[in-house]
């Protein structure tokens, strides 16, 4: 270490005090005793003496102070501040800041001359001109920085974040500042420059363990720091102002900006080339962090616990304050996940599947259990400390559940009929063609809701959409926790009917949360993550009290959506009945899958009324994996094993069937009453909105007598004259069209063309119009007219 000897620029005093002689003015030896001469004459004598009075004050808080200043060794052997500890629900130590604290001293010739003039150029430029305080850094902390609403450069001085860091506490309070600003003048006086920046840098924070500059060059480069180059000095001279939100293993990449905004600094200063600096940047952008033994558990949990708690309550109450955090996190669940992951990622590697994420909560709380971001979050090689549980993907067909209980609230119901047709959707001929298809290419022509979302049909689901509104269903959506639906004016424009298919990005935190609406009874309680913070003497800062929750949808149509999901029987005309989506012994559990196009995601999101389980498959750079099929492989062995384990030991736990849910006996193919010779089956409606007659698509026609293949002439009618004969007639109207065209029956009589051929004439209904009457006799050539038979439509409700 250095010499210790005190510097040979020693200053006599800290004040010189001079007492003017009054006398010595004649202005003030000549005064009259006038009222107001004698007024002025005491305001300057109480101001003079006032002012000996602060002076005198100042400095005898300098010497109470400054009377205990440790000597250099101390200060840099000071017991650094106590860790902060983040434990699960039940008191595991998941990471400790400090844990096995990893701290080398080093001398500062051993320090590289950039990683030096990095530090002073991004936090103190002026550090070997001031007097331990910057009279500008004050300026710009108080004023500018605020204005412009970012840190630009260090607002205190490297000699008072010494003085902070090793003999002051990370309290937020004006005698605090005095005090910091007191000893860091005195530090200054005392020490040398070269000193000062030396026990700076082995003694502050650079993220996990990592005390000082030889021990976060080992963590992050895996290389003493004499070793560093341009590029690593420039990293690690960044990290000290928030080592959580620039740590490489945080998820996020703002290290980048930050050694950025270091290297932009050092050339600005004249300490490198702009060359220089473009070389090292590049460097940044492609390096490989070591993040050796940083002594973590549940990390992408750990992670985000730590960047709530610093927007909360600082970086530095966090790094050094000694808190101790309970989390919702259960480590049993956590730890199984995470090896669940990993494992089923590792047997995805011929399916071109490079990562994964799950998550579980319990809906009744909100509470976050298990939380995992990547296979691996030590694999830098593949961004493994990246959380995809907090990044933003497409979410495929996994959110459909939601348009469809917008449609429940709005008098539709799980007997609903629907045509699966190709459909173009939009609104005229000079919009761009809209035509999905589902995920197997075929269609169904009718088919009721429980059908359409068991087994996840994509053109009846647009079709919902269409029907009830994007708008309605992005508000929903938004208030069941997909914050990136929030139903703006931007985000409208920029969304249209693929939204229910995966239009706009979601998170696996968002989703999770809004099935946990559905699982809670229709319910909502936000998710949360930390359920108390304690200060080193044990003070509560922080308590979770849980909130009423709030209602989003009736219990009644969280209940349908739950039983449609939870249908195996329905849903096996995709899956099987023996797919990843069933979890023995456990009937009650509700689940939903999703794919994007082109396979760059899949998803599967279930629950129960205890758990909430959603899991993840893709790829980072967001490039098609192989032949991925949903509920067989991808997510959803993911979320089987992690729901199995979850539930292993419990109850089933059917959902309960509210009072004004009833069932009834519906005819199976048409969604309505039951018809004699079809096929029938059971079906749940919320109290009145049961069918109260056969579905509209069976029409019982008129025929003419005297035109073959006519529908009935007017005079017919009237006269009894005409034959009837049952048809299916599937009609929908077109709620998107501006033109007068219905893309929705092109559709669905395109369909019916390629289904059934002239052997099935009970799908093709006379569309001509007999025009016999008796006096004139049968007409040779009769004029078609358009029927006025009417027929069944489906029109969005109001």
């Amino acid at each position: 270490m250095f010499d210790y000897a005190r510097k040979s620029r020693r200053r006599s005093s800290y004040f010189t005090l001079s007492i003017p002689n009054f006398g010595r003015f004649g202005k003030f030896n000549n005064f009259s005793n006038t009222p107001k001469d004698v007024l002025i004459s005491k305001i300057f004598k109480y101001s003079f003496f006032g002012l000996i009075g602060l002076i005198l004050l100042m400095a005898v808080l300098f010497i109470w102070y400054g009377r205990d200043l440790p000597a250099p060794g101390k200060l840099v052997e000071a017991q650094v501040s106590q860790s902060s500890g983040i434990y699960d629900r039940n008191g595991e130590l998941l990471f400790s800041v400090y844990q096995n604290q990893n701290r080398i001293y080093v001398t500062l010739d051993k320090i590289p001359k950039f990683l030096r003039q990095g530090t002073i150029a991004i936090e103190d430029k002026s550090f070997y001109e001031n007097e331990g305080f910057s009279i500008t850094g004050y300026i710009r902390g108080l004023i500018i920085d605020p204005i412009l609403r970012q840190r630009v450069t260090g607002g205190s001085t490297i000699t008072q974040q010494l003085v902070k860091n090793v003999l002051l506490t990370s309290e937020r309070s004006l005698p605090r500042k005095i005090k910091e600003l007191m000893l860091a003048i005195q530090v200054d006086r005392k020490y040398t420059k070269d000193e000062i920046l030396e026990m700076y840098l082995n003694d502050v924070p650079y993220g996990g363990t990592a005390i000082g500059v030889q021990a976060a060059s080992q963590i992050y480069f895996n290389k003493d720091v004499k070793d560093l180059n341009l590029a690593e000095s420039a990293f690690l001279a960044g990290l000290p102002q928030s080592p959580s939100t620039y740590s490489p293993f945080s998820g996020d990449k703002y290290y980048l900006s930050r050694t950025k905004n270091v290297l932009a600094q050092m050339e600005s200063q004249g300490y490198i080339t702009k060359k220089q600096a473009e070389k090292a940047y590049k460097e940044i952008e492609n390096k490989k962090f070591s993040g050796s033994d940083i002594g973590i558990k549940a990390p992408h949990f750990v992670m985000f616990v730590k960047q709530a708690l610093v927007k909360q309550f600082g970086e530095s109450a966090v790094e050094n304050g000694g808190l101790r955090v309970t989390t919702t996190l259960d480590y049993k669940i956590e730890k199984e996940a995470e090896k669940i992951v990993n494992e089923e990622i590792k047997k995805l590697k011929n399916y071109k599947v490079g990562n994964g994420a799950a998550m579980v909560t319990n809906p009744k709380t909100g509470e976050i259990l298990a939380m995992v971001g990547s296979e691996d979050y030590f694999n830098t090689d593949n961004d493994g400390n990246f959380n995809a549980a907090a990044g933003f993907r497409q979410p495929g067909s996994s959110l459909k559940p939601i348009t469809y209980a917008v449609a429940f609230s709005r008098g539709y119901t799980p007997s609903t009929l629907l045509i699966d047709s190709q459909t173009n959707f939009k609104a005229n001929d000079d919009e761009k063609d809209y035509i999905p298809v589902n995920y197997d290419g075929k269609y169904r022509g009718p088919v009721q809701v429980r059908f359409a979302l068991a087994n996840s049909l994509n053109v009846p689901a647009v079709k919902m959409l269409s029907m009830v509104g994007v708008k309605n269903v992005m508000q929903k959506a938004y208030e069941m926790g997909i914050d990136n639906w929030q139903p703006t004016d931007e985000n409208l424009r920029n969304v249209g009917y693929s939204l229910v298919l995966g239009g706009r990005d979601v998170r696996l935190l968002d989703e999770v949360e809004a099935y946990g609406v559905f699982a809670n009874g229709g319910q909502k309680q936000s998710l949360v993550s930390i359920l108390e913070v304690k200060d080193s003497k044990g003070n509560t800062l922080y308590k979770y009290n849980q909130p009423s929750p709030q209602r989003i949808f009736g219990e009644d149509i969280s209940f349908l959506i739950s039983h449609i999901l939870l249908d195996n029987t329905v849903r096996s005309a995709t899956f099987g009945t023996n797919s990843y989506l069933v979890i023995p012994g456990h009937p009650s559990v509700s689940v939903k899958t999703g794919t994007t196009d082109e396979k760059r995601d899949n998803w599967t999101v279930g629950y129960t009324k205890s758990f909430v389980v959603g899991s993840w498959v893709g790829n980072n750079d967001n490039t098609p994996m192989g032949n991925i099929t949903s509920g067989v492989t991808g997510a959803a062995p993911i979320f089987n094993r992690l729901m199995t384990f979850v539930l292993k030991g419990k109850e089933d736990e059917p959902f309960n069937k509210p009072d004004n849910v009833e069932a009834a006996i519906i005819d199976a193919y048409g969604g309505g009453a039951p018809v004699d010779g079809k096929p029938q089956r059971s079906e749940y409606f919320i109290k009145g909105t049961q069918p109260s007659g056969p579905s509209n698509i069976y029409q019982k026609i008129k025929l003419s007598k005297h035109d073959n293949g006519k529908l009935a002439s007017p005079w017919e009618i009237e006269h009894g004259q005409y034959d009837t004969k049952d048809y299916i007639v599937l009609k929908e109207d077109d709620p998107i069209s501006q033109d007068g065209k219905n893309r929705w029956m092109e559709g669905i009589t395109e369909w019916i063309k390629k289904t059934y051929a002239a052997d099935h004439p009970e799908y093709y209904p006379p569309t001509e119009t007999s025009s016999y009457k008796e006096e004139e006799g049968s007409s040779d050539t009769p004029t078609p007219t358009p029927s006025e038979t009417p027929t069944p439509t489906l029109t969005p409700t109001p």
